[in-house]
């Protein structure tokens, strides 16, 4: 923690020569793109998209869930997908997965969440439970990415549930985007709808 806070301490000054830049932000944000993506610490969008403060509005949930649309339901990710579409008027949404997701990993092995209920509990928002989640042993590497592949789907189709996503859509003024972060060599794969797989960018 000690590290965060010099470097906390030490920031004003290092962005000394970007001042112009910085200030520009107090006059408000015109994001390139909300990108949905899990609240694991090794996944930083900004970091492999080369996003400069400003241009990416972030949504982080355990395991990137998107819960269904429920019109009375008061959601912070549906908050946020209304913000980002009605203030900000992002033209895309990103969700983005990336291997070895613990989330995924619960939805595969309940008993890997048992000592977590409200992980439990939030998991069930992911809108599926994979086929393979009653195996007993451990799964494969490639079995594991299929999943969560297979989850960011669903994901997608719950965003097209929101009315305000549904309605950016039909206006064609939005586009939304599946990608899948490799953690141990930094690869980003995109969903490909004609070829149903997941491709290099």
């Amino acid at each position: 923690m000690q590290s965060f806070i010099n470097h906390a301490r030490g920031f004003p000054a290092a962005i000394a020569g970007r001042r112009a830049q910085f200030a520009e932000l107090a006059n408000g944000q015109e994001p390139q793109a909300l990108f949905v993506s899990c609240s694991d610490s090794r996944v930083m969008p900004s970091l492999f998209t080369g996003a400069q403060p400003g241009e990416v509005f972030e949504l982080r949930t355990a395991g990137n869930i998107v819960p269904p649309y429920e019109p009375r339901a008061v959601c912070a990710v549906g908050a946020t997908l209304e913000f980002a579409l009605e203030a900000l008027a992002v033209p895309d949404i990103v969700i983005c997965g990336h291997s070895h997701c613990g989330a995924v990993q619960g939805l595969l092995r309940r008993d890997k969440v048992r000592r977590m209920p409200l992980v439990r509990d939030w998991l069930t928002r992911a809108g599926h439970r994979d086929k393979t989640s009653d195996k007993t042993s451990d799964d494969t590497e490639t079995d594991l990415s299929a999943a969560i592949q297979h989850h960011l789907l669903v994901q997608v189709d719950h965003l097209r549930t929101y009315p305000i996503v549904a309605a950016a859509l039909a206006e064609g003024r939005l586009r939304l985007h599946a990608w899948f972060y490799t953690v141990e060599t930094g690869e980003v794969l995109a969903h490909n709808p004609a070829t149903a797989a997941f491709q290099p960018l």
